[in-house]
């Protein structure tokens, strides 16, 4: 019997040493068109749920009041992403105009000087913390435009030390609310209960029409919130 030539040996040993090979290519091109498919699939899933999401606040439009300089960066820009992915419109407001500069260095071009907001044009109002907003707990006009904002039947939303504000207006009596602390400084909760408000230690606190939410770390939550008390109140 004639032995094989070593030609045909190499050959043969080639193919045997590359089973291995030519089944964790195969294994390969199966799972990975396995989590093509999926991947896919799972992003059609997705698309209905974004397009309601998209038109969930269409045609509503939003105040967001801010200090002219050090307004809290995260907790504008976050929920005024989430609001207009919502379909709200929003107007940037503050004490006056030009481009107001965030505590981190966010910039955010004003579109009104609050003086010459009417809240009954906006379905929200919203007024944002940050070291500026602390400064202006005090602002008349500030004040009045959040009592003008339930007066008018809207949406009042308020995050961080800004709660302090609607308390100082006299709006959050009798109301639950929450507002911005740290260990060593609890004066925006005093503000609160010194104004007859029920503080609850929560990230975030829906009463009626008002939202309030302690701190940047909310700032999602928040814009959720109020999204919600829109879609409830429908004005």
């Amino acid at each position: 019997m004639p032995k094989p030539s070593t030609s045909n040996k190499t050959n043969l040993y080639n193919k045997m040493r590359n089973l291995p090979i030519i089944g964790i290519v195969v294994i390969l091109i199966v799972a990975g068109a396995g989590i093509f498919i999926y991947f896919n699939l799972t992003k059609q899933a997705e698309v209905p749920k974004v397009e309601i999401m998209t038109k969930t606040l269409e045609g509503k439009k939003i105040a967001m009041v801010i200090a002219f300089r050090d307004f809290r960066d995260i907790e504008y820009f976050i929920p005024k992403d989430v609001l207009q992915e919502a379909g709200a419109r929003i107007t940037t407001i503050s004490s006056k105009r030009g481009t107001a500069v965030g505590a981190d260095g966010g910039e955010a071009e004003v579109d009104l000087v609050i003086s010459e907001v009417n809240a009954a044009n906006f379905n929200a109002v919203i007024f944002i913390g940050g070291p500026g907003m602390g400064q202006n707990l005090d602002n008349e006009e500030f004040q009045k435009l959040a009592k003008d904002t339930v007066k008018a039947d809207r949406v009042l939303g308020a995050i961080c030390i800004a709660p302090a504000l609607l308390a100082k207006a006299g709006i959050l009596k009798d109301k639950k609310a929450t507002v911005w602390s740290s260990p060593m400084d609890k004066s925006a909760i005093k503000i609160l209960k010194d104004s007859g408000a029920e503080y609850l230690e929560e990230d975030v606190v829906t009463d009626g029409k008002i939202v309030t939410a302690a701190g940047p770390f909310a700032a999602e939550e928040f814009a959720r919130k109020i999204i919600e008390a829109l879609t409830k109140n429908n004005k």
